[in-house]
């Protein structure tokens, strides 16, 4: 079978007696990078030491198919540097071609940051949603944002340092200067910090540079009551700042929950004069 094993996200003490165990007697294992393997191994103290395979973005698509057939002979257990492996990590692409092929696999759960900045946030925990990484370019990233304007559930992300500032001012942009953020950074370390506010203040604590791993908890969008009126109005507004009306109809509807059709015919009758449409 192919296990997938979650390893500690920062401190040690976090294995699991499971994780131990399988890795004291395990023969072969497929890891994101080899050498945080065995610095793994020797700060659990295991003197096991078996055969380590790269396993990682760039390789995973080719070597799965050879890892499945070897996991018909033999366990192969699978880790990331950190957490639980195929979230945000490599494994996904193994684990599909293992279900096809029909090779079990099972997981010792453990570790998530994912899990943990959403417990320790202090926002709603009983619907999220996971998003990964915001995009690296700012119009990609905002755009990815203004699909996400409406999204009602909590929602979490992994970012890098260095653009998290720059991420954090987006969120305020789209999603609103008020909207709560809770910035969990270097979780279950020694300088863990959780750090709460709004957008427009993280953006502005982010700017004098932040350190380590950091995860982002964002607050999901409040219940809309925006009529189609309002709406129209809204889409105008940004049709008179240089957006075109296609595109300033989509981003209203993003926002609102109204539909789309509606406001660009609306808001089409308004700007002519008529009468509004009835959309149908």
């Amino acid at each position: 079978m192919i296990i997938l094993a979650a390893t500690p996200i920062g401190n040690l003490k976090d294995a699991s007696l499971r994780l131990i165990e399988v890795l004291g007697s395990a023969a072969v294992v497929a890891a994101e990078d080899t050498r945080v393997t065995q610095r793994l191994l020797a700060g659990l103290g295991i003197e096991n030491r078996p055969r380590l395979i790269a396993l990682h973005d760039h390789n995973e698509r080719d070597r799965a198919a050879d890892l499945v057939e070897l996991a018909r002979e033999q366990d192969v257990v699978l880790l990331s540097d950190a957490g639980m492996p195929t979230v945000s990590d490599p494994g996904f692409h193994l684990v599909e071609a293992a279900a096809a092929a029909g090779v079990v696999v099972t997981a010792l759960p453990g570790p998530s940051a994912v899990i943990t900045a959403l417990a320790v946030s202090g926002l709603p925990t009983d619907r999220f949603t996971f998003e990964g990484f915001l995009p690296r370019k700012h119009g990609e990233r905002m755009s990815a944002l203004r699909a996400l304007a409406a999204e009602r559930r909590t929602m979490v992300f992994f970012e890098s340092p260095n653009r998290l500032a720059a991420s954090l001012a987006d969120v305020a942009a789209v999603l609103g200067d008020e909207r709560r953020v809770v910035v969990a950074r270097e979780l279950t370390k020694l300088f863990e910090e959780v750090k709460r506010g709004t957008a427009s203040e993280l953006a502005a604590w982010a700017a004098a540079g932040v350190r380590g791993e950091i995860a982002v908890v964002i607050e999901g969008a409040p219940e809309r009551t925006v009529d189609l009126e309002t709406g129209v109005t809204q889409v105008l507004a940004l049709v008179a700042a240089g957006t075109r009306l296609k595109d300033a109809s989509a981003e209203v509807a993003d926002a609102t929950g109204l539909g789309r059709r509606d406001l660009y015919q609306a808001a089409l009758d308004r700007r002519s004069g008529s009468a509004p449409s009835s959309g149908r």
